[in-house]
């Protein structure tokens, strides 16, 4: 299997997937941007796309990053979609967000967040139970709009912190020097993107 969707996180467009899917084509798949408006709609609607634009591409990989990742996964445990291969989600905030929760906490910020505000202050359910392996990537270099308010509690990416990563009945899951936004841009990224995507394993750390 060599395709891959690659969906984005809130407030930017898909092309900020580029980077990281040109490394990707490098390595022998075929990529496929989905691109929707994150604070539009909720999570049922961008599930429901993902869904309807994964059954034209066909049977591929998917690699969701921020809420991009609860995008791919609600898309793939709503939907059912069959012949899904490897799932990668690199910093999406599963569990809830600390920093969404306080942004939320002005009005302009839930304005910001817009549709999407419920999923920082409760998360979604964090389990995995289909039988394609997932993988999870977390960042701990601390930059980013999340420390807007303050600097964020524990190891964090400057907006994601790590604990809020974890999904339980995941394969692996792996944690790098990396803030939230540069991990798209991240050769290093990449590197266990491809491995991951491959092989359903990561590389060792080094």
């Amino acid at each position: 299997m060599r395709d891959v969707v690659l969906a984005h996180g809130l407030w930017v467009p898909a092309v900020v997937m580029t980077p990281l899917a040109a490394r990707l084509a490098q390595a022998g798949f075929r990529c496929h941007l989905f691109s929707y408006h994150g604070r539009e709609r909720p999570l049922d609607a961008h599930a429901e796309r993902l869904a309807r634009f994964a059954r034209e591409v066909g049977p591929a990989h998917f690699v969701g990053h921020s809420l991009g990742g609860l995008v791919v996964l609600h898309a793939l445990e709503q939907h059912r979609l069959v012949a899904a291969g490897n799932v990668l989600l690199l910093g999406s905030p599963v569990r809830g967000n600390f920093a969404g929760r306080r942004l939320a906490q002005h009005g302009w910020g839930r304005w910001f967040l817009g549709a999407s505000e419920s999923l920082w202050r409760e998360g979604r359910a964090a389990h995995w139970t289909r039988p394609e392996p997932l993988g999870v990537l977390a960042g701990t270099t601390p930059v980013g709009l999340g420390r807007l308010f303050g600097a964020l509690p524990g190891a964090n990416d400057g907006v994601v912190r790590v604990e809020e990563t974890e999904v339980d009945g995941m394969r692996e899951r792996i944690v790098l020097p990396v803030a939230h936004s540069t991990m798209l841009v991240s050769a290093r990224v990449a590197a266990q993107a491809v491995s991951f995507l491959k092989d359903a394993r990561f590389l060792p750390r080094r």
